[in-house]
């Protein structure tokens, strides 16, 4: 039977989960910030409606709280929809999840049987966050590490969605309730997963992907993550947005950007000369054009095409940077349309970079195909099994197991 200590040790997890203070908490409860202390150490008892209270306040059932083994009873089936209930219940989600899900448990099962172990290599980042600021500090450092660590540099990232499976985690659009941006998930059945709202724009799935990403990299203890309007204002949700923000757009990158623009630059630079002759130094001061640093909506069009991110997610990095005041931000975001516009004048896309591939599971299948042939060229799978995977796929049987025997020709 689980003991006080036990649900106390849950109770401050899920509380940090959150972002809240003991005495946020405490302020619900109506109760001393003692109390929820001795609470989560395990020297004072929970009641009922408190724990009713608590479980509300972090968004779990309170049966959740109170399972004596949780790894027994953590079977995504169970816990998709509890954690889940709006798309999963909802017409058509749960089906299209649980498709996916399938699927990650294939890929899983042929991993182990290639003794490919991918996400044991994925850096975890998890720290420890009280405050907005931290989130975002933290997101910052972390995005610039990865970047580091994946030979990034400074270029835009052409294909989120490959990158992110490189590491190991199985990516995929599917059918979610249009609150719902994305989810991550992380099972002993499947490994890591994220899937994203294939209904939303390019520009925004690509974010979905990154800010995904951020979870799998920092918050990899829960099961289930997800992304949506109700849980904004999470501080672990802030972190995944500075971490996609950052991802995406660097900023060194951005920087370089605005100088090739010619903008962003101070409205004064102090230059020094050396006069070898006589042995001295010359100031002078450079002054740009008057008006000419300001950034325009065209700007930070050409700064959104670069780096293949939305015209809104471009004005907020560049105000993140310090290139932006509020008041400039405001203005900007009101000119949306006619970066719009412009972009029908002179017909270009609304990215250099190309989208996100309409095919949801395109890449999904592409992870999983090259698998089961390894697994046939091995000899660990037989030409039946390629068969039903090639039909859990959707895609030609006879296509697959040829290759397959190609390759194990080889």
């Amino acid at each position: 039977m689980i003991d006080a200590a036990q649900i106390g040790l849950r109770l401050r997890a899920a509380r940090e989960r959150r972002g809240l203070s003991q005495q946020e908490v405490a302020d619900v409860l109506k109760l001393p910030r003692t109390a929820l202390t001795n609470i989560e150490s395990g020297n004072r008892s929970v009641s009922t409606l408190e724990l009713a209270k608590l479980a509300a306040l972090y968004r779990l059932p309170a049966a959740r709280i109170l399972e004596e083994d949780q790894a027994e009873t953590d079977d995504l089936s169970i816990v998709l929809p509890r954690a889940f209930q709006e798309a999963t219940n909802g017409p058509g989600y749960r089906e299209a999840i649980d498709h996916i899900v399938d699927l990650c448990r294939e890929g899983a099962a042929l991993r182990h049987m290639l003794d490919q172990d991918f996400e044991l290599s994925l850096p975890d980042y998890a720290a420890k966050i009280t405050t907005a600021g931290e989130a975002i500090r933290h997101a910052e450092t972390v995005a610039r590490e990865e970047r580091r660590r994946l030979g990034l540099g400074n270029a835009p990232i052409l294909n989120i969605a490959e990158l992110v499976s490189s590491q190991g985690i199985w990516v995929a659009a599917s059918d979610l309730p249009d609150g719902v941006s994305g989810l991550f998930l992380n099972h002993a059945s499947i490994g890591f997963a994220i899937l994203i709202n294939r209904e939303h724009a390019p520009v925004r799935r690509r974010f979905s992907y990154a800010h995904e990403y951020g979870h799998a990299l920092f918050d990899r203890v829960e099961t289930v993550r997800l992304t949506e309007r109700r849980n904004a204002s999470d501080l672990i949700e802030k972190r995944a947005n500075a971490f996609a923000a950052a991802f995406l757009m660097p900023a060194s990158g951005v920087s370089q950007q605005l100088r090739r623009l010619d903008k962003g630059q101070p409205s004064r630079q102090a230059q020094i000369v050396y006069d070898v002759a006589n042995d001295a130094a010359t100031e002078a001061e450079i002054r740009p054009r008057t008006g000419s640093q300001a950034i325009t909506f065209q700007d930070v069009r050409a700064i959104a095409r670069h780096f293949g991110v939305s015209y809104e997610s471009a004005v907020w990095r560049l105000k993140s940077l310090g290139n932006l005041g509020s008041s400039e931000v405001e203005t900007l975001l009101t000119q949306k349309d006619k970066s719009s516009r412009l972009a029908e004048i002179l017909n270009t896309p609304v990215v250099e970079i190309l989208p996100p591939p309409d095919d949801p599971e395109q890449e999904l299948r592409g992870q999983l195909a090259r698998l089961v042939i390894e697994a046939y060229r091995q000899g660990e799978i037989s030409q039946g099994r390629v068969r039903e995977l090639a039909q859990k796929l959707r895609i030609g049987a006879v296509d697959l197991l040829d290759l397959a025997e190609t390759a194990r020709a080889n």
